[in-house]
């Protein structure tokens, strides 16, 4: 079927899915509130006169681990609310018995082993786009938004006011959310959706004020209903954080210093829709990345830690058109060196600025903008016999974007239409990408189906532009004990979308099945436990052949004392066909894989808890002698509710492994090595109170590689041959590996204002790559340490300003003049 065709049709198949699956409902309990004449001191005593005669939202249903229990009446829940015109208040007062209520201080988004009250609200009352507002035993904040794309987002912050007071009976909270946290439209007799959780940390039971049922459908469905709010007005949303960041730098004798200026913008262009913006950014305070070795045929590619990026980009994750590490990364041009030349490329490149615009209106429409640009970036080349040194572009002027329209609808589905590109200035590739998405969910919220059809464009310029095409489509029950599903996954050779997304590989056609059984509700010795068992088939697009074939399953439980454990088994049966290890298209053969695994993670609650993981696998082939097997422990020490210890140790062995090696003219040549691999890993953290942190982490990665003295060659029929005689010797560069890494990362935290921080952070790092593949872990350490180390200081102060407040210092000045 020609492609057009094909699109249009799988077009026509979504509006009819559209038509099929419709709206649920449920019963919903309702809270009323009543307009504050007098705003409440938010300080956790619950005296104030708005809460003499507020209505109370009580009776707390549980959802986890037991379902529909309700609380004795000395753990019972009572929350008020109420509101004026600049915020809502909330008033908890939760009942327990105070020593066996949990409060470990932990940074903020953190939960910790700490129990907390959690608000939810969805001024659209959508079931599908919410704002959860934490508040913990120990005075700690955390806030999320949430939907059934993204789940929970905690890299989202606002800020807004909480209090905590221990008591006799229990614990009290009292909350301050300002309306500009919120995107909501100028209603009359508006009704919000509104949720209350709470959870006790030591059995981590769950209770809600309107019922959930864990068994189906997504939890925003089980919001009540909040009224009362009327004659509320959006405010003006503009929020500034400027901020400064001095930097101080050493390597290898070389002192850099440098001083930046910037600024972070939030504005509510409209009601619902907000523009984020940063105006020369600075990222210098963006974590390290767990570098390690890469030795497979696909890029290594790494998480993102800049808050820009991370930061409300759920809109824009839709289809998986959109990997936020492009913008700033690596270069994307390649040079044309000389033999005798040597090039010094940057390993990223400055964003210059960036921008996104989104929101969502009353009847479900959402819109997406993103711009960034980044700027033109030179390599230094040298002739390294006569000195001389040139500047070559290799990532020019750039433009990146994303528009995203999306439709929800009966508070569990959406269809989306999604469109990236790139445009690079110059005789640089620009690329688009666009995708059709829908998640579709019936009404009784039992079955899913979720499609995706997606079109990519890359101009080379002077060469012809390439045009790919990609599929998915998932079809199952998510609902009860008994759940299965079946998948399929496509994608031409052609099809790229890694100017901006990330595709680790294209020209596949593959087809996957689960079953799953879990339990919901206490059984034995067990709070819940699951069962899955699952079977993939792949093809190639071109060629259209077999590739490869697994089975397997799986088991995890989690117990009545907080303990949990699980194992998996995967099964490789016959001939499989790895294509891309070759790095040329053919196919390279193993036989008969089967790998198995274990865990156990002991409960957090306790003072000290570890986690273990453990692998091995191997294959049954004639000739080869395979066998992997890796292990991991994790012991932490909660030495008090300030200070928490955590270190790892990871051990990898890899003896008979075979994979590609070098090339010689362009022909890959195999090995067959062994590799060894051990990370250790620090982490701690000392909080003296919601306000001021104290943190560490420490992280030293060594991986060795040591290949057998012949080599190989593959032949077009997937199997290796010795017959060329190549060897270490001859083949060039020796493939042996010594390659390890040695990072510190240590900072301080003082929130001294509302959404205002100071952050001091020192960082060393060391790196060393050579072929000393037999030195031992000392002799590897010593080496390591005998290369430049780089150090790095850097202090960033950061300031919030929300024009509102400006607003009312003006309105207080012009008065008393």
């Amino acid at each position: 079927m020609p492609l057009s065709k094909q699109i249009k049709s799988s077009f026509l198949l979504l509006c009819f899915l559209f038509a099929v699956f419709n709206a649920h409902c449920q019963d919903k309990k309702e809270l009323n509130l009543t307009r504050a004449e007098k705003a409440p001191k938010i300080d956790g005593e619950l005296d104030d006169k708005v809460w003499e005669n507020a209505e109370i939202a009580t009776d707390f249903i549980q959802f986890k681990p037991e379902i529909g229990n309700t609380l004795p009446r000395n753990k019972r829940t009572e929350v008020k609310v109420s509101y004026d015109d600049q915020a809502i208040y909330v008033a908890v007062y939760l009942y327990d018995e105070p020593e066996k209520i949990m409060s470990q201080l932990v940074n903020r988004d953190n939960f910790g082993q700490t129990d907390f009250f959690l608000v939810v609200l969805n001024p659209n009352n959508d079931a599908q786009n919410d704002t959860s507002f934490f508040v913990f035993s120990s005075g700690q904040q955390a806030d999320a938004i949430s939907n059934p794309s993204i789940g929970e987002d905690f890299s989202w912050n606002a800020v807004w006011s909480s209090a905590v007071k221990m008591k006799d009976d229990g614990w009290t909270v009292e909350m301050k959310i300002p309306y500009r946290t919120l995107r909501f439209a100028d209603q009359e007799n508006p009704t919000w959706g509104l949720q209350f959780h709470r959870q006790f940390r030591r059995d981590r039971s769950q209770y809600t004020w309107n019922p959930i049922d864990p068994t189906k459908g997504y939890i925003g469905l089980y919001n009540g209903e909040l009224k009362g709010l009327d004659n509320i007005k959006p405010p003006v949303r503009l929020n500034l954080y400027p901020f400064s960041t001095g930097i101080l730098k050493s390597f290898d004798g070389d002192i850099d210093t440098d001083l930046t200026f910037g600024m972070d913008v939030k504005y509510g262009i409209t009601d619902n829709f907000t523009l984020d913006a940063t105006l020369i950014p600075d990222f210098s305070q963006a974590g390290f990345d767990n570098i390690v070795l890469n030795l497979g045929p696909f890029e290594q590619t790494f998480s993102e830690q800049r808050q820009f990026f991370t930061e409300g980009v759920d809109l824009f994750s839709k289809g998986g058109l959109f990997f936020s590490r492009r913008v700033g990364g690596r270069p994307s041009g390649e040079l044309d060196l000389a033999e005798n030349e040597d090039a010094d490329v940057p390993n990223e490149v400055k964003v210059l600025n960036a921008l996104k615009v989104s929101g969502r209106t009353k009847d479900g429409w959402g819109l997406g903008l993103f711009n960034a640009i980044t700027e033109k970036t030179y390599a230094t080349v040298t002739d390294n016999d006569t000195g001389d040194k040139r500047q070559e572009v290799v990532e020019p002027f750039t433009n990146y974007n994303i528009l995203v329209v999306d439709k929800q609808f009966g508070g569990n589905s959406a269809i989306s239409l999604i469109n990236t590109n790139v445009i690079r200035e110059g005789e640089f590739r620009d690329a688009n990408a666009t995708a059709l998405v829908a998640n579709l969910v019936n009404k009784k919220n039992t079955y899913r189906v979720d499609t995706e059809l997606r079109m990519s464009n890359v101009n080379y310029q002077n060469n012809p532009s390439e045009t790919g095409f990609s599929s998915f489509l998932f079809v199952g029950k998510v609902a009860g004990n008994f759940r299965y599903s079946f998948d399929h996954r496509f994608a031409d050779t052609k099809y790229n979308i890694n100017d901006l997304g990330l595709n680790r590989r294209n020209n596949q056609n593959d087809f996957g099945f689960d079953f799953s059984y879990q339990t919901f509700e206490p059984s034995g010795r067990l709070n819940n436990y699951r069962f899955n068992f699952f079977s993939n088939y792949r093809r190639l697009v071109d060629p259209n052949t077999f590739a490869r074939f697994n089975f397997g399953g799986g088991y995890r439980a989690f117990t009545k004392n907080l303990n949990a454990h699980g194992f998996r088994l995967n099964i490789q049966p016959g001939k499989q066909y790895d294509y891309f290890e070759s790095r040329d298209g053919r196919p390279f053969i193993f036989e008969n894989s089967v790998s198995a695994g274990a865990w156990f993670s002991s409960n957090y609650n306790k003072v000290f808890a570890i986690d273990l993981r453990a692998n091995a696998a191997t294959l049954f082939e004639e000739g080869r002698d395979l066998f992997r097997y890796d292990f991991e422990i994790e012991p932490r020490i909660r030495f008090s509710d300030q200070l928490l210890l955590t270190y790892g140790l990871n051990f990898e062995n890899r003896n008979g492994d075979r994979g590609y090696a070098t090339s010689v003219d362009d022909n890959p040549i195999f090995g067959e090595r062994n590799r060894q691999i051990v990370t250790n890993t620090i982490s701690g953290n000392y909080t003296f109170n919601p306000f001021h942190s104290l943190g560490l982490t420490f992280r030293h990665y060594w991986d060795t590689v040591q290949y057998d003295y012949d080599l190989f060659t593959l032949l077009d029929n997937g199997r290796l041959t010795a017959e060329e005689g190549y060897n270490i010797d001859n083949v060039g560069d020796d493939p042996n590996i010594n390659f390890s890494t040695w990072n510190i990362d240590l900072s301080y935290s003082w929130q001294f204002a509302p959404g205002s921080f100071l952050t001091a952070l020192y960082r060393n790092k060391l790196f060393n790559f050579d072929e000393n593949s037999e030195d031992n872990f000392t002799e590897s350490l010593d080496l390591l340490f005998q290369q430049p180390m780089q150090n790095t200081f850097s202090l960033r102060v950061q300031y919030f300003i929300d024009f509102n407040g400006m607003k009312s210092v003006f309105k207080k000045n012009k008065t008393a003049s």
